[in-house]
């Protein structure tokens, strides 16, 4: 492959999704604990309260930790004037380059975690599809709407 983008999302990101984990995490160990309750009323074989405790471990470990860490490591953007070029994945590496004269709008969304780093998301709509950047300082992100917005404009008046 060729040169990687120059520009790799905000730190903080790594933040927001270990933060997504962790809430994955709770929900998996309230189930987890729900299926370990059944099998203690119905008295199931032993294996599954071993199952029961390891799942939890691994999934937080998997979730909180690795996956994050890969994902942050793989995204890279690189707004030029003809084109955006997007790369992301987590064992797949994937690079998107998505043509200006194609850009339809830019929208830029916070949730509620997103909001409490600073952070935003930045979702970028052609007429086939949609390419989201995330984890933007919420600066950058509104400096880089205008920009793509501005050299979307120029792209289709030089059609």
């Amino acid at each position: 492959m060729s040169v990687e983008p120059k520009y790799q999302i905000s730190r903080k990101g790594l933040t927001v999704w270990r933060v997504y984990g962790i809430i994955q995490s709770l929900i998996v160990l309230l189930i987890v604990v729900g299926v370990g309750a059944l099998t203690w009323f119905f008295e199931w074989y032993w294996w599954i309260y071993i199952i029961c405790a390891v799942v939890p471990f691994v999934f937080a470990f998997l979730f909180i930790y690795l996956f994050p860490k890969i994902r942050w490591d793989h995204w890279r953007y690189e707004v030029r004037e003809q084109e955006i070029e997007v790369q992301h994945g987590l064992f797949i590496v994937v690079r998107t380059l998505v043509p200006m004269v194609r850009v339809q709008h830019v929208d830029t969304s916070q949730g509620p975690i997103l909001k409490r780093y600073g952070l935003a998301e930045m979702t970028i709509s052609t007429a086939a599809t949609t390419h989201t950047i995330p984890a933007l300082v919420m600066a950058e992100a509104d400096d880089l709407r205008a920009r793509i917005s501005e050299l979307a404009r120029v792209a289709e008046d030089d059609v």
